[in-house]
């Protein structure tokens, strides 16, 4: 997958105005990749989105993609010059911490960077159902949502081998999105016991009932801590089922997977400096 492939008609033509701004050849941008992800790091591409126009107000002619493509390199740029970067330790809770550059130095693979641009664009558009689940007295109805992450493990009762990877995979997105756009929130709201021990056992861990024990402890970290561990998880394991080689995509979701809590903290500083007055507008309010 390329920057390419997911810009649209009002996407390439605010990015020919950018070009033209910054006095480069904008005929390339409909061929070229590269010139396209050049041009995502530019100020003016900042401004062309968030700058110039009505405060607080979100550019409609273009696609989430780009918007998030130019915050995600936005704030790439940001790290690498930044002197602390604001570690999120609870609700409304924020400590410094020295590790802009490690955080920068993840985010300068570009496929990384793609990765997290289509995941943040991805929940923009929020697939919901029912699955038909088989019983001892025959089916049911069990309803699923991709942001209720105990109903999205559930999928993995019913699906075939072939569609498993596909659903680690959306799990490990929804704990990078709850945990990196909406810490606060899911922080609050949180998990009951049963919930928690079903996205263990929907993880392949085992369940501890004790503190002292190795194992994970339902309770014991908090829903951010739990799904960041399950994240990570979540991705090792689409990749270890996914079928056949894996894809350039699922490579990186290794990466993410060894990098989750960086990962996390890109997206609480994205969200934190750049997201917060346009979540509503994205995310829409089954988010917040």
């Amino acid at each position: 997958m390329t920057w390419l492939e997911h810009l649209g008609e009002g996407d390439l033509a605010l990015m020919a105005r950018v070009a033209a701004a910054a006095g480069f050849d904008g005929a390339r941008l409909r061929h070229d990749d590269a010139a396209v992800e050049s041009l995502l790091r530019r100020r003016e591409a900042f401004a062309a989105v968030f700058e110039d126009h009505a405060p607080n107000d979100v550019v409609t002619n273009v696609t989430p993609f780009l918007t998030f493509a130019v915050l995600v390199h936005r704030v790439w740029d940001d790290l690498g010059t930044a002197a602390y970067v604001a570690e999120w330790m609870g609700p409304h809770q924020r400590l410094p911490v020295f590790d802009g550059s490690d955080l920068a130095e993840f985010a300068a693979d570009p496929r990384r960077r793609l990765f997290i641009t289509e995941m943040l664009a991805s929940f923009t558009h929020v697939v919901s159902g029912v699955a038909w689940v088989p019983t001892r007295r025959g089916l049911r109805k069990q309803r699923f949502s991709e942001l209720d992450p105990v109903r999205l493990a559930s999928l993995l009762e019913v699906v075939n081998e072939r569609e498993r990877a596909g659903i680690y995979r959306r799990l490990g997105d929804l704990a990078l999105f709850l945990t990196g756009v909406f810490p606060d929130h899911t922080e609050s709201h949180g998990f009951g016991a049963v919930a928690e021990s079903r996205l263990l056992r929907s993880a392949r861990l085992r369940v501890a009932h004790a503190p002292s024990s190795a194992l994970p402890v339902p309770g014991a970290n908090g829903p951010v801590g739990l799904l960041e561990q399950l994240g990570a998880r979540w991705y090792r394991l689409a990749a270890a089922t996914a079928l056949g080689p894996l894809t350039g995509t699922m490579r990186v979701v290794t990466d993410v997977a060894d990098r989750f809590g960086d990962v996390r903290r890109i997206l609480n500083y994205l969200t934190d400096r750049y997201l917060l007055p346009y979540r509503g507008d994205w995310f829409g309010e089954s988010a917040s």
